[in-house]
């Protein structure tokens, strides 16, 4: 196999059982047929979507809010600003007009 780059997956070691409804496990199998996936690729990977999503959507709630804190603590602050930051929007400035 020279030349060739082999991808591999992590190991499956760990398990997860859940009790579901007959009409579930119906829908999750009518579901994973038409994506063409076994029944527990499609459960372990919605889920696995599922959890990433309420992750980041949990991070950027926490970002959004310390975001904010930094902001109303820069408007309140009383320091004049300094040569760096009147140096960086002249040359904003110089970029934008012609």
């Amino acid at each position: 196999m020279s030349g060739t780059t082999e991808r591999t997956k992590p190991a499956r070691v760990e398990r997860l059982e859940a009790r579901i409804s007959k009409e579930q496990k119906l829908l999750f199998a009518k579901a994973a047929a038409l994506e063409g996936r076994s029944l527990t690729d499609f459960v372990v990977s919605s889920a696995q979507e599922a959890a990433r999503k309420t992750v980041r959507e949990h991070e950027m709630l926490i970002l959004s809010a310390q975001d904010q804190e930094a902001f109303v603590a820069a408007m309140l602050d009383s320091t004049p600003p300094g040569n760096k930051l009147h140096a960086a929007a002249r040359r904003y400035l110089d970029r934008r007009e012609p």
